[in-house]
């Protein structure tokens, strides 16, 4: 089965009405996602993409049996969508907005502290599970049902890492964008956690960057785990310039902290294999899992 989505994930999607939001609701409801309502502030009881509308999360989640949100919200009012979402309970919030205040999501983290909710990003591609549904920005054109597992702080690598497994017959359980921005919700080791605890993922790979220190807490969950099941880790940045930003507002090293190198030694020394560049993590990874072809699901 794939984490965090199933068969009976219900999506509503919050600022759905905008263009981006009504592209990517389109694209969705195309791959076969069930989104079954919109969220937006006084364009309730109207219908967009014949989908009904909502003034509030709590309204929607009682009229449609939501169980998950997909925020399409600008940075300054996207922690507010956020903290709906968590205080109508609805168990995945996923958040594809980039670049939201720090200190806004330190208010979204601190609601996140004993709530039913799991939030995914922002700044998130979102998650796919091939042939089950998707939620977020992702390409789907690759994406095929198997069995590898990708938790991802990097868009553009993803779809070029699930474009490789796919090619290697060996597919994905679910692909995760956990996010860029420095402060944000799934982090990589609890991903690569329900990765480990899920019967039909027999592969994780891990795409990490510089700045945060998300994949050392990832080295250490593993070094005291020592799974069986093989990790395979990309970490960009290798050539990343100290002191500047790359990219987008997590991807950042400061004064010799942070660096991929730093990184690629904590996960290398916990066990995990390190891919050599970006071209070669399916190669990497179907050599770990024994070097045999594994037929799509």
């Amino acid at each position: 089965m794939a984490i965090l989505l199933d068969a009976h994930t219900r999506v509503i999607c919050q600022g759905m009405t905008g263009r981006a939001g009504s592209f990517h609701t389109a694209r969705m409801l195309a791959y076969g996602t069930r989104v079954v309502g919109g969220v937006t502030p006084g364009k309730g009881r109207t219908r967009h993409l014949d989908l009904p509308m909502f003034d509030t999360v709590k309204a929607a989640v009682a009229e449609t049996g939501a169980n998950a949100s997909l925020i399409f919200v600008p940075p300054e009012r996207a922690a507010d969508a956020m903290l709906e979402a968590i205080e109508a309970e609805v168990p995945l919030v996923v958040c594809v907005t980039e670049r939201v205040p720090v200190l806004d999501m330190v208010r979204v983290k601190q609601a996140l502290e004993g709530s039913a909710t799991r939030l995914v990003g922002p700044n998130s591609q979102g998650v796919l599970a091939p042939g089950v549904a998707q939620v977020g920005v992702m390409s789907t054109v690759h994406a095929r049902r198997g069995s590898i597992g990708i938790a991802s702080r990097s868009a553009s690598l993803t779809s070029e890492i699930v474009a490789q497994t796919t090619r290697l017959g060996l597919g994905q359980s679910t692909t995760v964008g956990v996010g860029g921005d420095p402060v944000h919700g799934l982090d990589l080791k609890t991903c690569v956690e329900l990765f480990l605890a899920d019967d039909e993922t027999r592969g994780v790979i891990v795409v990490g960057e510089i700045g945060g220190v998300e994949e050392e807490q990832l080295a250490d969950m593993i070094a005291n785990r020592r799974p069986a099941k093989p990790i395979v880790a990309l970490v960009a940045g290798r050539h990343a310039p100290v002191e500047r930003r790359m990219g987008h507002a997590g991807a950042f090293a400061s004064m010799g902290s942070g660096t991929a190198a730093q990184k690629i030694a904590a996960l290398r020394e916990a066990g995990v294999t390190i891919a050599p560049n970006a071209s070669r993590v399916g190669e990497t990874m179907r050599a770990a899992l024994g070097g045999g072809r594994h037929e799509r699901h």
